[in-house]
């Protein structure tokens, strides 16, 4: 009789670690141009391949090939690379910011700034979007002021939130920005439960929401799925694998041999998974799902693939777990880089023109920040007052709650 042999557990680990070069062959990957591009109304069961493939448009020229390369009116690609540009630039002075005490936390989304750009430019307004700290880019497509962003980063006196969330969790209802929570994977179920109380008013707003890959291993993610595949609730649900959580590597959220697109197949869920470096595609993708979800078609899931550049946060130091050149060696490139790239070869851009963009959106976030610190950082201690605690919490203030104000302004 065979003696069996002992039991082990298989724990993922990248493919490299700080001193080597990381191996992305891990990644399957599609040439551009090559994944279909199906009907609407498409099966759920019929999306298998797109969820293991990956949707690509601009080669390595920079030309948009295959059957998801969309015309696009000119402004909107110029927006959309103002934005990304705009997202970076903002990302490198807030993180500067805070690395001179003036705020005490910064998020940036280094890397990742074709994802919300181009998904903002495909949503409409009024749309609901659920994000989770990486999104910024969502707000700049919609043209949110920086000094009001600023003030929230710096919790002063001038704080739209009042001190009430840690820096980078906006909430921007007039912009289609739900507030973000710092309990991951709540805003997940939250979207879907906001599109169907959307269609059960009969209204046309769709929502979309927001989850890195690591945030997928929560129940809520789950759960999520479920709702929206039972009731074909009108909403994207939006996966971002930046290969990272705070310090743990995809696969330990289960990204090892198989994809995260392909767990909303196992829903129900028509899924889809997307170069999210390439501006086209996302913009593409996101226009494909909108649609879907408009036409009461039900939900749809897209699995971004993207690569957090910097580290998770300020608080975090990625060279402790991952190779310091890592993102110089990822094989979808730099998304403004590429999608600067098609705008050349479209001959609607230049480097001319790409140079004065940069040198304008230097000076309006320079000139955002110094208006939004006239209002205090957190080095001198302008902060919202303590009677501020009492405001926005009950539309008509209880009794022992004005009295407890009348104490605090005494």
């Amino acid at each position: 009789m065979t003696v069996p042999k002992p039991l082990r557990l298989h724990v993922p680990e990248p493919s490299a670690r700080p001193g080597h070069e990381t191996n992305f062959s891990y990644l399957h990957l599609s040439p551009a141009g090559l994944v279909r591009k199906p009907q609407h109304d498409v099966l759920p069961s019929q999306t298998a391949d797109l969820a293991f493939s990956l949707i690509r448009v601009l080669d390595d020229d920079g030309r948009a090939v295959g059957p998801w390369a969309c015309e696009v009116d000119p402004a909107v690609l110029r927006k959309g690379l103002r934005t990304m540009l705009k997202t970076r630039i903002f990302d490198s002075r807030m993180l500067m910011a805070q690395r001179q005490k003036k705020m005490s936390f910064y998020m940036q989304s280094l890397g990742e700034e074709a994802i919300g750009s181009a998904h903002a430019l495909a949503l409409h307004d009024g749309d609901m979007c659920f994000p989770t700290y990486r999104q910024q880019s969502l707000l700049m497509a919609r043209e949110v002021p920086l000094v009001e962003l600023i003030c929230q980063l710096m919790s002063n006196a001038r704080d739209p939130l009042k001190g009430r969330q840690l820096p980078v969790m906006y909430s921007v209802r007039r912009a289609g920005f739900f507030s973000i929570s710092g309990n991951l994977a709540t805003q997940f179920i939250q979207a879907v439960g906001w599109a169907m109380a959307s269609a059960i008013k009969n209204d046309t707003k769709i929502a979309s929401a927001w989850i890195g890959d690591g945030a997928t291993a929560e129940s809520d993610f789950h759960t999520a799925l479920t709702f929206a595949h039972v009731y074909r609730a009108p909403v994207i649900l939006n996966v971002v694998n930046n290969q990272w959580a705070i310090s743990t590597f995809q696969a330990i959220a289960g990204g090892e041999g198989t994809t995260f697109a392909a767990r909303g197949n196992g829903c129900g869920i028509p899924s889809l998974r997307v170069d999210g470096n390439d501006f086209m595609a996302v913009y593409a993708a996101s226009q494909w799902a909108a649609e879907r979800a408009r036409s009461n078609l039900g939900p749809t899931l897209i699995e971004w693939v993207t690569y957090r550049a910097g580290p998770h946060s300020t608080s975090d130091d990625p060279s402790k777990y991952r190779p310091a050149d890592d993102w110089k060696h990822f094989p979808l490139g730099d998304p403004i880089a590429r999608f600067k790239q098609h705008l050349l070869h479209l001959g609607i851009w230049s480097e001319a023109e790409h140079d004065q963009l940069q040198s304008e959106l230097e000076a309006e976030v320079s000139t955002a920040q110094r208006e939004a610190e006239s209002f205090g950082t957190l080095l001198d201690g302008h902060t919202p007052g303590a009677a501020s605690m009492f405001e926005d919490v009950y539309k008509d203030m209880p009794r022992h709650l004005r009295q407890q104000l009348s104490q605090v302004e005494a």
